[in-house]
């Protein structure tokens, strides 16, 4: 496979797995188009072309050193400068991030307004889920901006090594799985929710790390009531205000890979549970389904940096 495959193949799959659903997602895109071409021509010079077919801005192909095609990946959640000088020692072909760096970081907040959509999918009106998410938004845009972007990307051009990253669409992955598996397992109580997460295999080896799923906000012998896994996917965390909307909508629930203080003083204030079930884990599931299919392909995965890689297929090696 080439870069341009493997990252084409991942945008498939986040668009596959979207909560919003398939057909959301590309109405989304048309309109992207729609409103590109009612553009000046100052504006569409300005105006971030990759938006056109990738909607998710927060996942990108940095560096491609055309050296395809592409046998062995070292994968990991950051992958920064010590990681890709592992790289280089290691004699791979791509280096593949989870987390968003360079353009991809700076477009963070861009995949934010997806959770909106989550929201009115569980019930909270999507006028009010789109303005308490405006503020968070321009929130997290103005905390990006005076990162380092292109640190890490810097060092993989002049060692000449591919260097991609792919957030959202292993986010979607993660959340349509966990989604799933709550939904089948019907659970009653938040303790139910917890053990079923403790059976996950990258749970299971989180909770090893001292790092496995928690109960940040509620009580084991609470009634769950509906589950929300609106925590998931869409970039980061949201606004701190929108647990008394869920609350209003029904939501008793929610799952999410991290939380602040603050965030968690709200949800409790609005008396919902909030079961915490790992960062690293969470996106360590997302990133082992999108690697089962590159490794299926015969590529060999070489995981670091955070990355717990469990195989959901059998190898015929």
């Amino acid at each position: 496979m080439t870069i341009q495959q493997i990252f084409d193949l991942a945008i498939k799959m986040g668009i596959d797995s979207d909560l919003r659903g398939r057909a959301s997602v590309l109405k989304m895109l048309k309109r992207k188009k729609e409103q590109y071409e009612k553009l000046g021509k100052e504006q569409k010079e300005e105006f971030d072309l990759e938006a056109l077919t990738n909607p998710y801005l927060d996942s990108r192909i940095h560096f491609d050193s055309e050296k395809n095609p592409i046998k062995k990946i070292l994968a990991g959640i950051d992958m920064e400068g010590d990681e890709i000088f592992l790289a280089e020692k290691l004699g791979v072909d791509l280096v593949l991030a989870h987390h968003p760096r360079g353009k991809a970081l700076a477009s963070l907040a861009d995949v934010m307004h997806l959770q909106a959509e989550i929201y009115a999918q569980y019930g909270v009106p999507i006028n009010i889920a789109e303005a308490i998410q405006k503020s968070r938004i321009e929130e997290v845009a103005r905390g990006v901006n005076p990162v380092n972007h292109y640190r890490p990307i810097d060092i993989t051009r002049l060692l000449k090594i591919s260097y991609i990253n792919v957030h959202t669409p292993c986010d979607n992955l993660v959340a349509n799985f966990l989604k799933k598996k709550i939904t089948a397992a019907k659970p009653e109580y938040v303790g139910e929710i917890l053990k079923l997460l403790k059976e996950i295999p990258e749970y299971k080896e989180a909770i090893k790390q001292g790092a496995g799923p928690r109960l940040f906000a509620g009580h084991p012998d609470n009634h769950c009531g509906k589950v929300a896994v609106t925590e998931i996917t869409g970039g980061t965390e949201p606004s701190s205000k929108i647990y008394e909307k869920l609350a209003q909508a029904g939501v008793g629930t929610i799952i999410g890979m991290h939380q602040s203080e603050e965030h968690k003083k709200e949800a409790e204030a609005a008396h919902i549970n909030v079961i915490i079930a790992g960062h690293m884990s969470s996106d360590s599931i997302g990133m082992n389904l999108f690697l089962d299919e590159l490794e299926k392909k015969g590529i060999e995965i070489i995981p670091c940096s955070g990355l717990i890689r469990i195989k959901r297929f059998k190898s015929k090696k």
